[in-house]
């Protein structure tokens, strides 16, 4: 198992020096562009998540699945069932919308290594740096060039403002994060329902998380974070799937 990751972590590596070979030497521009052809390639489980969310939508104006919320609104547990029983008829998973949010973890993880092999600098990461590239002539290129706008991407990302280190990148994350939970979350949710109980969590939790991804890793990591982030709004918007309502406080809570 350890050796398939090394061999995945060495692919990410291989495609971003290309990438960065081809941009002119702007691993900034690389991980951008690299971010990009990851949204293209995980385009089905984006597919099943606007999927996921359009049927849940439609259901909650069901008048079937309202007869069940009213009927079973003080027994929690019969709730639940009947919720699933109806899940399962219409076919539809309520935890759709969590699963690309769940399956970019490994990415995540494989991409800042990535990032901190590509950009060694010590004689040992250089050594490691090597062994993991499979393109040939790539060697005038290493050391590569970690500056990317006020930000050195192999490092975290502050900005001082009136004396004070700002975590800019990281705000951005967690605020774009939320934006784009909150967009794939139907605009009307009912008591019990776990399916909206998880994105709920889901819209909460994931951007505290990532926003601390964001502090604490390399600064080239928030910019994959950001430009997914985007880029998953845009796809949302152009599709007419997006709920901007859901984005308005206590939205969720009106019938």
């Amino acid at each position: 198992m350890g050796q398939i990751w090394n061999v995945f972590i060495a692919l990410f590596v291989n495609v971003l020096i290309w990438i960065y070979d081809v941009v002119g030497n702007n691993f900034g521009l690389a991980i951008i562009l690299f971010t990009i052809l990851i949204r293209i390639v995980t385009w089905p489980l984006n597919a099943q998540q606007m999927k996921g969310a359009a049927a849940m939508q439609e259901l909650q104006s069901d008048k079937d699945w309202q007869a069940i919320q009213k009927k079973y609104a003080k027994d929690k547990e019969k709730l639940a069932q009947e919720q699933m029983r109806v899940y399962r008829e219409k076919g539809i998973n309520p935890f759709s919308s969590c699963l690309p949010t769940l399956i970019q973890f490994p990415i995540i993880i494989a991409l800042y290594q990535s990032i901190i092999r590509a950009l060694a600098t010590t004689q040992l990461d250089l050594l490691k740096l090597s062994r993991s590239i499979w393109l040939p002539n790539v060697s005038e290129l290493i050391p590569l060039n970690s500056k990317f706008l006020w930000m050195d991407l192999g490092h975290p990302e502050s900005v001082v403002i009136f004396g004070l280190a700002i975590p800019t990148l990281a705000l951005i994350v967690a605020i774009t994060t939320y934006i784009q939970a909150k967009l794939t979350m139907p605009t009307s949710t009912t008591p019990g329902d776990q399916g909206a109980a998880m994105s709920g969590m889901m819209s909460i939790y994931m951007p505290l998380l990532l926003g601390y991804f964001a502090l604490t890793f390399a600064s080239g990591l928030s910019v994959y974070f950001i430009t997914s982030n985007v880029l998953g709004i845009v796809q949302y918007a152009m599709q007419g799937k997006a709920n901007w309502r859901n984005l308005i406080p206590g939205a969720l809570k009106k019938k």
